[in-house]
């Protein structure tokens, strides 16, 4: 027999008990197909990535199966006739993992708190990101600040008072600048 990790997505208008009752209709096709369900996880209500079938959230359940091709494709076609299943993915593995599923253990961090996370202006403090925060950001606002002026960014330099454009000092390999043509604005004399 071969293993294999299932994951089905069911409607977010059903019931918690509802979702178990499919669990354990599906648990039994496998069964019944001559295979067994090692580990079944429930993963509680998530938010999709994009609407499906009008939905924007949905139940998420994990069942590792260790049953024949025959069984597991009784279960899928059950589960495409079912309406409650929004969307199911089977995929075939070498072995199945035998401590909770990596999505269990993204539960548990969730539930110890938050933390200074640093990173790109998120929760916490951290170095400066797209919205400022300590050292800069696109707006020319320093730590949080928005005064006029202040800092760097694309937008740094005085806002209140005619033009900001300074040219900038030369460096080396720069060109000597070129004299101005015949005719222009800046170098004609009348």
């Amino acid at each position: 027999m071969a293993l294999y990790e299932h994951v089905f997505l069911a409607r977010q208008d059903v019931s918690n008990t509802q979702v178990e009752t499919l669990t354990k209709e599906f648990s039994d096709v496998i069964e019944q197909g001559g295979g067994k369900v090692t580990k079944s996880e429930y993963w509680g209500v998530k938010g999709l990535a994009y609407k499906i079938k009008k939905s924007r959230k949905a139940h998420f359940s994990l069942l590792n199966i260790d049953a024949p091709p025959a069984a597991v494709a009784e279960m899928e076609r059950r589960m495409s006739l079912s309406p409650e299943i929004l969307r199911f993915l089977t995929v075939k593995v070498e072995e199945h993992e035998t401590e909770q599923s990596v999505m269990l253990r993204k539960g548990d961090r969730d539930e110890r708190g938050d933390r200074d996370r640093g990173g790109f202006g998120g929760r916490g403090g951290g170095g400066g990101g797209f919205r400022g925060g300590g050292g800069g950001g696109f707006r020319g606002d320093r730590d949080g600040d928005r005064r006029p002026g202040g800092g760097g960014g694309f937008r740094g330099g005085d806002r209140e008072g005619g033009s900001t454009f300074r040219p900038r000092p030369p460096r080396d390999g720069d060109r000597p600048p070129r004299p101005p043509r015949e005719g222009t604005a800046s170098g004609s004399e009348e």
